[in-house]
């Protein structure tokens, strides 16, 4: 019975307590954070929200049938002796034999035509005898090669056939770094391989052609490629052709992070040239040019690393009739900015002689609008060849009176351009300024010459930089 009581009186007063508490209370009024007739919608994370990946699907189907595969066939000949132990006889020297060793390599290509015409690396079928191509679907063909171009690194050839799948151009002037991109091709002989990637820079010199004149201007992009990817597509998500691959940046020889492709506004002028032409039709504007960097606009007291420095004007070239001077900055062609020496490369490898074009240069605090006249390579060539020295790769030019005075001396002459070749292997660099050769001064066209080409062995070259520095190169000739 005290244990029923105990319970009761417990259940009493708690009662009273809750009646209490909410006497306290029922007057007093709290926020609802959702009163009715408001939709309520949950704020939890979406990731497709916030970055909507592309579909590379559709480009994807669009690129790979219009890829193919090259192999390429090459012969390889050296000198050889029948009998290795012959060559050490003291009586009549023994006379060697031509050993002809056959090798292939193999690549990709892009169809650009439906009747067989495709572009590829100029490396990929440059000196090939033999060149198959293999579509997508297997059928196989022997291909013609219309024309290679080792200043671009690019090359057309041809397959007999019709309706073929192909590709068509973009515009590489208008991609975007951070773009989407596809690249498509044949590494390791993997056929019909496709990686993804973004654009990550443009105008990107890599110094690779070598040759004097090479136009390298190249879209860097992240996209994996291989050996056997070289002349295969780099496309945008809507599957134009905005791009030939053509090398990687690597210490091992593989892909390690970055790739590098020819522009295709490059791309096609190469192939309208060899397809109407059969040559290239290469336009010049007639001027030495200099990268502006950092140290060079202290140099000259520039506060703009804008443009391209015009080092000097070639007498009777396009620059020099259109009114362009020494020392003026070169900031834009046409609609195009020019803010580096690969960019204007770019821009005037797109263009044809006698095209005309407006430029922009930066002379005195203005900027000056110049309407001009591209010239041709047979205009450039007999112009160069009237005051400019080319030897071993290198461009020449006697020093001006200005020069002479600011370095103290009264003969020299100035590297203005230097391609692949013995001088540039040696380390010598552009702005040079060649003084002796063998400590005999280089006064004249024809010391110059005399020194440079008409001997062999080892040979020692002084001069000076523009910053005053005397160097001295041993070089072998």
């Amino acid at each position: 019975m005290k244990r029923i009581v105990g319970i009761f009186l417990i259940a009493l007063i708690g009662g009273a307590a809750a009646l209490g508490i909410n006497k306290v209370f029922e007057h007093k009024q709290f926020y609802n954070p959702h009163p009715e007739g408001v939709p309520i919608t949950p704020v939890s994370y979406n990731p497709s929200a916030a970055f909507n990946q592309p579909d590379f699907e559709a480009a994807a189907a669009i690129s790979v049938h219009a890829v193919v595969h090259i192999k390429s066939e090459f012969q390889k000949k050296s000198m050889v002796y029948d009998d290795f132990f012959q060559f050490f006889n003291f009586g009549d020297r023994p006379q060697p034999r031509e050993y002809i060793s056959p090798y292939s390599a193999m690549g990709s290509g892009v169809i650009i035509s439906p009747e067989g015409y495709i572009v590829t690396n100029n490396h990929v079928v440059q000196d090939a005898t033999e060149v198959t191509v293999t579509l997508n679907d297997k059928r196989v063909y022997k291909a013609t090669i219309v024309g290679t171009d080792p200043s671009t690194d690019l090359a057309l050839i041809k397959i007999e056939e019709n309706g073929l799948p192909f590709l068509t151009y973009g515009n590489s002037d208008e991609v975007k770094i951070g773009e989407w991109v596809l690249a498509v091709g044949n590494p390791f002989n993997l056929t019909s391989t496709v990686t993804a990637g973004i654009v990550s820079a443009k105008a990107r010199n890599i110094n690779i052609l070598g040759s004097q004149g090479a136009i390298e201007s190249f879209i860097q992009t992240d996209a994996a490629i291989n050996p056997g990817n070289s002349g295969g597509a780099l496309v945008n998500t809507r599957g134009e052709l905005i791009g030939i691959n053509a090398a990687i940046a690597s210490g091992t020889g593989y892909y390690t992070g970055y790739s590098f492709a020819i522009p295709v506004n490059i791309v096609r002028k190469v192939v309208e040239d060899y397809m109407k032409f059969g040559k290239i039709q290469r336009a010049y504007l007639g001027i030495y040019y200099h990268e502006i960097d950092d140290q060079f606009a202290k140099e000259k007291g520039f506060s703009d690393l804008r443009g391209v420095y015009v080092e000097d004007v070639i007498e009777g070239g396009s620059a020099d009739k259109a009114g362009v001077k020494k020392g003026d900055v070169l900031i834009r062609i046409d609609q195009m900015a020019v803010n580096g020496t690969s960019e204007l490369m770019e821009v005037i490898g797109q263009k044809n002689p006698n095209d005309k074009v407006t430029i922009v240069v930066h002379r005195d605090g203005k900027d000056i609008e110049l309407p001009l006249v591209l010239q041709s390579e047979d205009s450039k060539k007999a112009i160069a060849n009237e005051g400019k020295i080319n030897i071993h790769g290198a461009a020449f030019r006697e020093l001006t009176k200005e020069e002479k005075e600011k370095f103290n001396v009264d003969y020299g002459f100035k590297i203005t351009g230097l391609g692949s070749g013995k001088l540039k292997t040696a380390g010598i660099k552009e702005g040079f300024i060649l003084l002796s050769v063998d400590r005999k001064p280089m006064r004249t066209a024809a010391d110059l010459k005399e020194a440079l080409t008409n001997r062999q062995g080892g040979t020692l070259i002084e001069g000076i930089y523009p910053n005053g520095l005397r160097v001295y190169y041993g070089i072998g000739l």
